[in-house]
């Protein structure tokens, strides 16, 4: 009987890990393919639970990849200008928007601004990240505790590489850029 009860509570302590490893991972669909995301909810869990919101309900579907730079990273989520299929549309402001929800206190963690790294976009001010992020092309040390990492690649990186790059001259800009086509929850 007790041997019974031992598996019993083991498999139900696996099967209540696999299900929340499964809820933080997100698949964000790019026109060369589908790239798999880790969210790391135990070090950034208020991050993580803005992005899953904005992400389930659809904000970040066709918004722009508005800021790209070539060996450091590219940057989204603008969901009030950078939505392209948006009346609010503008590629000129793209980045300078956020959500309608408040901004969020800083998570800085130790986690590694490390290539496929996934982390917060904010002003001068550490709490006022909202909505947008960028995924690091390489490593970006100089990030590390300045910035709220909140996930990472784990498949697929191959698709974030073909991100249209921006202007090295205009800090990134890009003209014509590509966009998420979406963004959900596995």
């Amino acid at each position: 009987m007790n041997r019974f009860l031992i598996k019993l509570i083991i498999f139900f302590v696996f099967l209540n890990n696999q299900s929340i490893a499964e809820e933080n991972i997100m698949i964000l669909k790019l026109k060369d393919g589908d790239v798999k995301i880790e969210l790391f909810q135990d070090v950034a869990p208020n991050h993580v639970k803005r992005i899953k919101e904005l992400a389930d309900s659809g904000k970040y579907d066709n918004v722009v990849f508005h800021r790209v730079i070539d060996g450091f990273m590219a940057q989204t989520g603008d969901v009030k200008f950078g939505n392209s299929e948006s009346n609010e549309f503008d590629l000129n402001r793209a980045g300078m928007g956020g959500s309608d929800l408040p901004d969020l206190n800083q998570e800085f963690n130790s986690l590694p601004h490390d290539r496929g790294t996934l982390s917060m976009a904010r002003s001068s001010d550490p709490n006022s990240a909202n909505s947008q992020f960028f995924i690091c092309f390489k490593a970006a040390p100089f990030l590390d505790r300045q910035y709220t990492v909140f996930g990472k690649v784990i498949e697929g990186m191959e698709f974030v590489d073909k991100i249209k790059r921006g202007d090295e001259n205009n800090n990134g800009s890009v003209q014509d850029p590509d966009m998420i086509i979406s963004f959900k929850s596995q």
